[in-house]
């Protein structure tokens, strides 16, 4: 092949330039943006997670949850995630400026969780309900029991064991991965009212000036 060279040198320099423009166009549409700042809340959004939230979403990294749950609620014609109940709005770009790797997921085992703090909440759910959700599982969960162990009381009981699992004279303890994860998950809510996530509605007076 007489200009094989050129032929794959053109073809590579395709690739890199779209490659490029893709990486460094997103980069410069999206690598600057910071959070929101309320002055009527005096506090800016989204919120910068705990230490503990931090960890535990490794911990959720680690574990693999993001094969089988979400984390991106999707605008109302796009899907039926707000007609199930997980978000108010659709996630926005700017909901995940504090984190460095977004786990957005990739399919829907079971229900998109960006907003699972905020549905624990209105269910009343405390951190041992939390924990007690991921020790006994659910249908389609499976249990995470390898997250807890196993004592004998010896002197006062841990104020962190589960109530009613653990047979007598021993307590059931959520290990430190079980308490991150707990606090991870129940970090999640996106529930500002960003701009960016308003929908989009024509101008219709505009078209019929034409």
């Amino acid at each position: 092949m007489k200009n094989g060279f050129l032929f794959f040198f053109g073809l590579f320099f395709a690739l890199a330039l779209s490659w490029g423009a893709l990486v460094l166009g997103t980069n410069a549409q999206l690598g600057d943006l910071s959070p929101h700042y309320d002055d009527l809340e005096g506090k800016s959004f989204p919120e910068r997670p705990s230490g503990l939230a931090v960890r535990g979403q490794a911990v959720y990294q680690d574990l693999g949850c993001a094969s089988c749950h979400t984390q991106q609620v999707r605008r109302a014609d796009y899907g039926a995630d707000q007609a199930r109940g997980w978000g108010e709005r659709q996630s926005v770009a700017r909901d995940y400026v504090y984190q460095s790797r977004p786990l957005l997921g990739t399919s829907r085992v079971g229900p998109d969780l960006a907003n699972y703090g905020v549905r624990a909440e209105e269910a009343g759910k405390s951190v041992a309900d939390v924990l007690a959700d991921l020790y006994n599982g659910s249908e389609g969960m499976p249990s995470y029991r390898f997250l807890f162990e196993t004592r004998k009381i010896d002197g006062e009981p841990s104020a962190k064991a589960l109530a009613g699992v653990a047979p007598a004279g021993y307590e059931l303890v959520p290990t430190e991965r079980a308490e991150t994860l707990a606090a991870y998950l129940l970090s999640l809510k996106q529930t500002y009212a960003f701009a960016e996530a308003a929908p989009y509605e024509a101008d219709d007076s505009k078209e019929g000036a034409h």
